[in-house]
């Protein structure tokens, strides 16, 4: 597993990259050859295949093809793949014809096909088979009760070959049972034993409670100096679903737990990033934004933008913009409430503005205004805030980073409507306090690219 800036990036997730990069790189030079387009002098020939491939790797992490935390279904894969050759092709062979000097759209029409079935076929057929012989992944989870039972739900909602349960080690004092008897490992001898004989990569303690001597210390401590990764249930829980359990989530955890990291360059960064592509952003889409307002003004009248208070950074508020979606008399009564499915409130203009999520592009001001980033955790309205904070725990500490355009939990969870779905979000938005970096920002504008031409989550 490489950390790359703080991001873990499991081995089978590194093994997809570099096939989908070499299909798509072989892609596009076959295309090239069969064109006629020898590549045979010059760095500026492999132009169109290297950036061919940079984009369509791009595209595929846009796409949640390297994403581990789910499942996709072989049709799901067959779509998105071929979606991301097609439109990482046009853009890809255009830089490269300005680059090299050559005219290289005629090749489109071999690169996609070539590249969709080189992708499929590595995913398919030759990636899994060499995951499980040459990254394998052996795991036993100590414990055998409620969080044992999760564990292995997790591991087996998982999309990793290679990663198999060798079994579960039953601690020494009486407990429940919530796991198969036959998958529970003869405790005769000792843990480090144990992991020894069962080839064990990873020890998974699956105890919430862990007071009284209940965890066999010493024998956990030999493993980890004899190379064996221990992982407690709240780490495992971040690191396959990319949020923090509040269940299990400890004041001790995130006192002396890694993370949370604010430093001063990494804020100039983030805020130098924010003022050019917020602007950038801007300039480009003020064109869409008058469209927006006179469709806005034709269907329903003014005024066009909505001024909605929110929470911001440390708890202060500020005042969100918003092109106006909803009817005027949405909130007569002055009672916030959350939008719901079909929602009646919603103007026809405004069920496109949100499928599309352009009324958003006020936002951008906010952005400029240093109010609001283009990545972080959603800011919610005062009253909703309140309300949450007495009922839900940590849900203050999503107000320790500037909130966002978009963030971690609107590319992994749908909208939150209620106190159930708002935990699932602050879980997300907890990973997010607790490991935004650059990357992990880059990654969320690239999947962001999904959900706004998927549509998803939208109300």
């Amino acid at each position: 597993m490489l950390n790359l800036l703080r991001k873990n990036i499991p081995g089978i997730t590194l093994l997809q990259l570099m096939s989908d990069a070499s299909c798509a790189a072989v892609a596009a030079l076959l295309a090239l050859r069969f064109r006629g387009y020898l590549p045979t002098s010059g760095l500026n020939e492999f132009a169109p295949a290297c950036i061919f491939a940079v984009t369509t790797v791009c595209l595929n992490g846009a796409f949640g093809l390297y994403r581990r935390d789910q499942k996709m279904s072989f049709r799901e894969q067959v779509g998105r793949i071929f979606f991301a050759a097609a439109v990482g092709a046009p853009p890809a062979y255009l830089l490269a014809s300005l680059l090299s000097g050559s005219s290289f759209w005629d090749t489109l029409t071999v690169a996609v096909p070539i590249a969709f079935v080189g992708l499929l076929f590595a995913r398919k057929v030759l990636v899994p088979p060499l995951a499980k012989t040459f990254l394998p992944h052996r795991v036993l989870v100590l414990g055998t009760g409620a969080d044992a039972r999760v564990v292995e739900a997790s591991l087996a909602s998982l999309d990793s070959p290679g990663v198999t349960i060798a079994g579960f080690y039953k601690l020494d004092k009486p407990s429940e049972v919530a796991v198969s008897p036959n998958r529970i490992v003869s405790s005769s001898a000792s843990l480090e034993q144990t992991v020894a004989q069962l080839r064990i990569r990873e020890v998974i303690v699956a105890v919430r409670e862990q007071r009284g001597g209940v965890l066999p210390m010493q024998s956990l401590l030999e493993c980890r100096l004899n190379g064996v990764q221990v992982t407690d249930i709240a780490g495992f829980f971040e690191r396959v679903h990319g949020r923090v359990s509040v269940a299990s989530l400890k004041p001790s955890w995130l006192i002396y737990g890694n993370g949370f990291r604010q430093g001063w360059v990494r804020s100039y960064v983030k805020r130098a990033f924010d003022i050019v592509a917020a602007g950038t952003l801007l300039v480009l889409m003020l064109p869409v934004m008058i469209i927006v307002a006179l469709l806005i003004a034709l269907e329903t009248g003014s005024p066009v933008m909505y001024r909605q208070e929110r929470v911001g950074q440390r708890g202060k508020p500020f005042t969100m913009l918003k092109f106006r979606s909803m009817t005027r008399s949405a909130e007569q009564d002055g009672r916030p409430e959350w939008a719901a499915v079909n929602d009646a409130r919603v103007t026809r203009v405004g069920r496109f503005l949100r499928q599309a999520r352009l009324d958003e592009l006020p936002q951008l001001i906010n952005v400029l205004k240093g109010e609001m980033s283009l990545v972080g955790p959603r800011p919610e309205r005062p009253a909703f805030v309140s309300m949450l904070t007495e009922q839900i725990p940590f849900y203050a500490m999503r107000h320790s980073v500037k909130p966002g355009l978009t963030g971690w939990a609107q590319v992994r969870y749908s909208y939150g409507a209620n106190i159930e779905q708002s935990v699932k979000k602050l879980e997300y938005d907890l990973y997010y306090v607790k490991n935004h970096t650059v990357f992990l920002d880059f990654l969320i504008l690239l999947e962001t690219v999904r959900v706004v031409l998927l549509g998803e989550g939208a109300r």
